[in-house]
């Protein structure tokens, strides 16, 4: 479909994009970077990108007002929403491999499914399929951790990994419309929401390990403009072309099942990380099965019902394009 093409390729260089956080969170881990400084850098180094890009769309007076009238709203959920979700990340690094990062952070689909449940949501059996088949996938992805690192070793990727795909669909339903406020201006506003912790964070860093290296504070500077502003406005930008046609959005959002992929390629180039063993591709295969079948599962009748996006934040098809990406992601869809 020709109208789908330029949608398509924006997500998947989007993915590209949100890509880069594994890879090079991974990259400063095997060099002796602290995870702290990784986790705290890469927000500090968006405030500025952010606020101007949201300051050229006009939008700027409203995030200042918001975060003047509901501070504690704003700092607590962005907290969480950010905080909890990438410090974790930054954190599994140190751990394991960028791609098994990766692949265990899809979890966020669970998790946004689970949350939408607990909160009342009906979750079709189609859907519940589909979160066990990623489950399962993720499962055997870590298989080959633990057979290389033992148990124990496997847990310091899927515990922190975890907590963080629950926070940050909880912390996004948390703000997910405040004032207004769009996807653009929600990200900058829990980026400033969530400095008083970054700040903590770096000064603990600086404290325990002392200031980083230039070759991390160049690493999260790429990591800032390219997962969390550029690959963040590709996909806003994507999702805004469909955003009227559930179908088309779902393909779309199905193009950052990429992550992974991309994720594997670049350490193969850059780190020179093995490939995955038998039971690590196949784990792969289920989790971007099941990532596509969950995103493209939404028929043109779908129109009104309301949607996961790939963050794993609940959102409804006219909202979709607004909605609060990761990774990246530093507000975005991914990390």
């Amino acid at each position: 479909m020709p109208a789908l093409a330029t949608p398509m390729g924006l997500g998947v260089l989007a993915a590209a994009g949100f890509a880069m956080s594994f890879v090079l969170n991974r990259g400063m881990s095997l060099s002796g970077g602290s995870w702290m400084w990784t986790a705290s850098l890469r927000y500090l180094f968006m405030v500025v990108p952010m606020t101007a890009l949201v300051a050229v769309r006009g939008g700027l007076p409203a995030v200042l007002r918001s975060l003047r009238t509901r501070p504690a709203r704003w700092l607590l959920w962005s907290t969480v929403g950010f905080g909890l979700f990438y410090a974790p990340l930054a954190w599994a690094s140190e751990a394991g491999a960028g791609w098994l990062v990766a692949s265990t952070w899809q979890l966020v689909i669970v998790a946004g499914i689970a949350i939408g449940a607990l909160g009342g949501a009906r979750v079709p059996l189609r859907t519940v399929l589909v979160s066990v088949l990623i489950v399962m996938g993720v499962v055997l992805t870590q298989l080959e951790h633990v057979g290389d690192t033992g148990a124990s070793a496997a847990f310091t990727v899927v515990v922190p990994v975890l907590i963080g795909a629950v926070a940050y669909p909880l912390g996004n339903r948390m703000l997910l419309g405040t004032d207004g406020l769009d996807g653009v201006q929600r990200t900058l506003a829990m980026t400033l929401g969530s400095l008083p912790l970054w700040l903590v964070l770096a000064a603990t860093a600086g404290v325990t390990v002392g200031p980083p290296s230039g070759g991390q504070v160049v690493q999260c500077v790429i990591v800032a403009l390219a997962s969390g502003v550029l690959a963040t406005t590709l996909f806003f930008r994507a999702t805004d072309l469909v955003r009227a046609q559930p179908a088309a959005l779902g393909a779309v959002e199905a193009t950052q099942a990429a992550e992974v992929p991309f994720t594997l390629l670049g350490e193969a180039l850059l780190l020179g990380v093995a490939a995955p063993a038998a039971s690590g591709w196949l784990g792969l295969t289920l989790i971007l099965a099941g990532l596509c079948v969950h995103a493209l599962g939404h028929g043109p009748g779908d129109g009104n019902a309301p949607r996961t996006v790939a963050a794993g934040g609940p959102t409804s098809t006219r909202d979709a394009a607004d909605a609060p990406l990761a990774p990246n992601g530093c507000g975005t869809r991914g990390p």
